[in-house]
């Protein structure tokens, strides 16, 4: 589970909120916090002064937060936000960054120069986005999408260590077939072989994982309708990076402008998303 976590507090938003949350559940009470907040490169004399406010900002943050200030590693740097808080997560090795998000679309994104969809596409690290426009509740309700890939069980391994330590929880899992599988000989299909593949899976972590299994062509928009049926609090999902390591620190055009599912989900889901990244490979 999660032992290292990167805060990125602009403090606006439910970041704050969202952060209450998490302390709340048993397996990542004993995580530790890094909380950074980034200031633009000014002169000398603005920059102290931002700087002050910036660290005053953090000392408010932990109190409101309810944190240990003994605890916490607060971080104030100067620079491009959206890039020392990549920087900054692979400095410090984190295992989950946590974000807020006005909610643009992929166009909006780009012409605003969004923090949180740049390090959302970039970033090889697991990533929990809580959009500004959301109510953040207390996390019960969990549901993950299986795709039955490799990156797709990372995602249901770690919905399945959040739930398993949440009193009450239930863990749902949705697969979305963009057209109907062919029956086998036993009347079995494919989807029906990965979803009782995650099942099996889920039981292995102690958790019981309820199915449900839809069809579209959109698949971005029927997570999202399933996610708001059920009244998911949470919201996990897997994404494949299959660019080459030396075009990964370049902004992927397709997938901003493109039909990304992660990016749609990212907009429209109706709960906070926790994107599990695939492991980058040397």
């Amino acid at each position: 589970m999660y032992r290292n976590l990167l805060i990125a507090d602009s403090g606006k938003g439910h970041v704050e909120e969202m952060v209450g949350m998490l302390q709340d559940i048993p397996s990542l009470k004993s995580a530790r916090v890094n909380l950074l907040h980034v200031v633009s490169e000014q002169s000398k004399a603005e920059s102290e002064q931002h700087r002050e406010d910036a660290v005053a900002l953090l000392k408010e943050a932990v109190v409101r937060m309810g944190l240990d200030p003994m605890a916490v590693n607060t971080m104030v740097r100067e620079g491009d936000i959206k890039q020392t808080v990549l920087k900054v997560a692979d400095e410090l090795g984190a295992d989950l960054i946590v974000m807020g998000s006005r909610g643009l679309g992929r166009l909006q994104s780009i012409l605003a120069n969004s923090t949180s969809q740049y390090v959302f596409q970039l970033s090889t690290r697991p990533m929990l986005l809580v959009r500004d426009d959301l109510y953040v509740r207390h996390i019960n309700r969990v549901m993950v999408t299986i795709d039955g890939t490799g990156v797709g069980d990372d995602a249901l391994r770690d919905a399945c260590e959040l739930v398993r330590d949440i009193p009450g929880g239930t863990l749902t899992g949705v697969h979305v077939a963009r057209q109907e599988s062919a029956s086998s000989r036993g009347g079995r299909t494919k989807t029906d072989e990965i979803l009782d593949a995650a099942v099996q899976r889920a039981r292995t972590f102690g958790v019981e994982l309820n199915t449900v299994h839809t069809e579209g062509k959109d698949v971005g928009r029927s997570v999202c309708e399933v996610a708001g049926e059920i009244n998911a609090d949470l919201l996990v999902i897997a994404s494949q990076d299959r660019r080459p390591l030396v075009a990964r620190g370049l902004v992927d055009l397709d997938k901003l402008l493109g039909g990304s599912v992660s990016d749609y989900i990212r907009v429209h889901s109706p709960a906070p998303v926790l994107l599990v990244r695939e492991p980058e490979r040397q």
